[in-house]
């Protein structure tokens, strides 16, 4: 059972996506919150796998500092899921920075919110969309070079050929195949690269990725 917590300001919203949601047997709306404080309160009560967070919220705490706030609690394993209506919304790639897993447009289709709630309470994210890295290659202007150096030695060879197609977008069937390993090694080598470099999932390796150059805008599949 994947538990969701809904956190719109309007309560239309949050209903229409409660009634999408109830129809699934493995989804379950743990909680509902109308702005960012009260997501934080809701999240440490009821625990929720992933997050459906809208960006603008008024008054009170918006999307954004909110999803910061959760993805830098200790212990927090919640995944966030941001929500906006329009796809050049520049607030997303705040709130992927800060820890967010993907974001989906308000309109989305039924079978594509639900499927995107699955893909990132497995610990994937929503990297195919090109909506996405044409926002990431927007706002990437500058390189940090000493960074990518820093990377370079704290990973082994195997593990930077890895990030590297990680930050492409590859998902770990793919890169199982094109280095004839098994699902489960290139899991755990996902995880090491992760840990190593202190990221909180693929969304985060993506966006470091292109600011340190190790992967240039376009460069992406």
């Amino acid at each position: 059972m994947i538990r969701v917590l809904l956190v719109d300001d309007q309560a239309l919203v949050r209903r229409g996506f409660r009634m999408i949601l109830e129809l699934d047997d493995d989804l379950e709306v743990c909680g509902e919150a109308g702005d960012g404080a009260a997501a934080l309160a809701r999240a440490a009560e009821t625990r929720p796998d992933v997050i459906l967070m809208d960006l603008r919220m008024s008054p009170g705490m918006d999307g954004i500092e909110a999803t910061r706030r959760l993805t830098q609690t200790p212990g927090s394993t919640a995944k966030v899921l941001v929500l906006t209506t329009f796809d050049e919304d520049d607030n997303v790639y705040g709130a992927l920075r800060h820890g967010a897993s993907g974001f989906l447009l308000k309109d989305v289709e039924p079978d594509d919110l639900t499927h995107a709630i699955r893909v990132v309470a497995r610990g994937e994210a929503l990297l195919g969309s090109r909506i996405t890295r044409r926002l990431i290659d927007r706002h990437v202007t500058q390189t940090d070079t000493s960074r990518a150096a820093r990377i370079d030695q704290a990973l082994s060879p195997r593990e930077r050929e890895i990030f590297r197609m990680l930050a492409r977008g590859s998902s770990n069937t793919e890169v199982a195949e094109r280095l004839f390993l098994s699902p489960a090694t290139v899991k755990t080598h996902v995880q090491r690269v992760l840990t190593k470099l202190d990221l909180r999932d693929r969304v985060q390796a993506v966006i470091l990725a292109y600011e340190t150059g190790i992967i240039r805008p376009g460069e992406g599949t």
